[in-house]
């Protein structure tokens, strides 16, 4: 049985790509540079804000006073804005729950900015006992580094082999086996059963209730 579950947060926990669309497409606006649909937004997040920043804004454009600029325009926005749209998936909080109740242990690993993420797993899993909840923060690397696994195994006390890595996209499933932790991809976030084969998961899930049996836990129980 799997002592420790991390999971990435948007894509993963929670749907949030329509409010981080309209987040950065909001500053955007603000700075004079055109928008983007929110299916352009599936492949822009997921190695932190700076990089969504890049990516968002026309080659040409991408100078540090630029993404400078979009971050302030964003954060204004985002903060006040990030629970507009963004659901948990279905099936998570009953996932959330079972995991707990079987004494498996529960974290985030997030390349959101740390305030956003703290902010986001308040408001829709507040009840859920949490062991880490970590994010994007000055001075550790983003992953696919796996500094915040580590990080988080240690506050856990659980060895890497206890421990199962949740995410979405190739930058989990990388940042998993960086760690050295066993990893699983979900194929009901932003990305897809293509792209995490391609980036070596160990297993795929099509359902929350699909992680049960990987941490030794029957479904239904």
């Amino acid at each position: 049985m799997k002592r420790l579950v991390i999971f990435d947060l948007d894509g993963t926990l929670l749907n949030t790509i329509a409010d981080l669309a309209e987040s950065t497409n909001y500053a955007l606006r603000c700075c004079g540079f055109p928008e983007h649909g929110v299916e352009e937004y599936l492949y822009f997040v997921g190695n932190g804000i700076t990089k969504l920043f890049e990516r968002a804004l026309p080659e040409v454009s991408r100078s540090a006073d630029n993404i400078s600029r979009m971050r302030t325009f964003f954060l204004e926005y985002y903060t006040e804005h990030n629970t507009d749209c963004s659901r948990p998936y279905e099936g998570i909080d009953r996932l959330l729950s079972v995991l707990s109740a079987h004494g498996v242990k529960l974290a985030v690993a997030s390349n959101k900015y740390q305030a956003g993420t703290e902010k986001l797993i308040a408001h829709f899993f507040s009840s859920v006992p949490f062991v880490a909840i970590l994010g994007q923060r000055e001075g550790v690397p983003v992953k696919p580094a796996p500094d915040i696994v580590y990080e988080i195994l240690e506050c856990a006390g659980v060895e890497k082999g206890d421990a199962l890595y949740v995410g979405d996209s190739d930058v989990d499933m990388c940042t998993a086996r960086a760690a050295g932790v066993e990893s699983v991809g979900v194929t009901w976030g932003f990305r897809g059963r293509d792209e995490l084969n391609r980036a070596g998961a160990c297993h795929l899930v099509d359902s929350p209730d699909e992680i049960l049996p990987l941490c030794g836990i029957e479904p239904g129980v």
